[in-house]
């Protein structure tokens, strides 16, 4: 199974995160210090169902990963979500103005 990790700044301070599987949650935490940390939570309270994530950082996709890129590779896909939600809040107000 594919689940996807909602990443989302904190109320307050510090991020959140939710791992769903087809829109129902299976499990979550807050007040962590980084989107790297989400990730790497959200990865370890995986089952032995998931084969990979969908990162979404303030509710942009920023791509799919197999579970052994979380493990490894965590503060570039972390880095990866953070500046493909940077680059996609640039042109929205620009495409919802056309």
């Amino acid at each position: 199974m594919i689940v996807r990790f909602h990443i989302d700044p904190a109320p307050g301070s510090g991020f959140e995160y939710r791992v769903t599987y087809e829109g129902e949650d299976l499990y979550s935490d807050a007040g962590l210090d980084s989107i790297e940390a989400c990730i790497v939570a959200a990865t370890e309270g995986l089952g032995q169902d998931a084969v990979a994530a969908e990162v979404a950082y303030c509710s942009i996709i920023s791509g799919t990963y197999p579970l052994a890129s979380l493990a490894l590779v965590s503060a570039q896909i972390a880095q990866h979500a953070e500046q493909t939600t940077e680059a996609v809040a640039e042109v929205l107000p620009q495409a919802s103005s056309r």
